[in-house]
């Protein structure tokens, strides 16, 4: 049986036009210039009434009840402390989260040792019943 076949004629594709290379010219600043100011530290003292924006900051943020801030000493840091019903609260969390743990371990382990023998007296149980007589399946080598 002949397979048919039949050509297709080439396709026609004109030629690419030619486009003029685009020239961009280089962007052009003048660039700020500043005198710079010599001030003394000492003298970089906000006046009196002006707060700095930290400060600004800190008043604009809502400060929660709960939180206390206690001064760290010879240090410039507050530290946020909880009250103490939250401090007992997170404390008595975790110790009872780790006696619970170590609670489950040791009740986990006492059971393995309970059960182990008695899942594998099943196993061999059940194996002895899907092989014939007793017979593992397993060829022991002769001698």
């Amino acid at each position: 049986m002949e397979v048919p076949s039949f050509t297709l004629p080439a396709p026609i594709i004109p030629p690419p036009n030619s486009l003029p290379r685009p020239s961009l010219d280089l962007p052009k600043a003048e660039l700020p210039s500043f005198k710079p100011m010599l001030v003394p530290a000492k003298l970089l003292i906000a006046p009196e009434g002006i707060t700095s924006e930290e400060e600004d900051k800190e008043a604009a943020r809502p400060k929660p009840k709960e939180v206390q801030k206690i001064d760290i000493p010879w240090t410039n840091y507050r530290m946020p402390v909880p009250e103490e019903e939250i401090m007992i609260t997170a404390a008595t969390t975790a110790a009872i989260s780790v006696a619970a743990t170590l609670t489950a371990t040791s009740l986990f382990k006492q059971c393995v040792k309970v059960f182990k023998p008695i899942i594998m007296q099943l196993a061999k149980r059940i194996q002895k019943k899907f092989t014939k007589n007793g017979d593992t399946g397993k060829e022991e080598p002769s001698g």
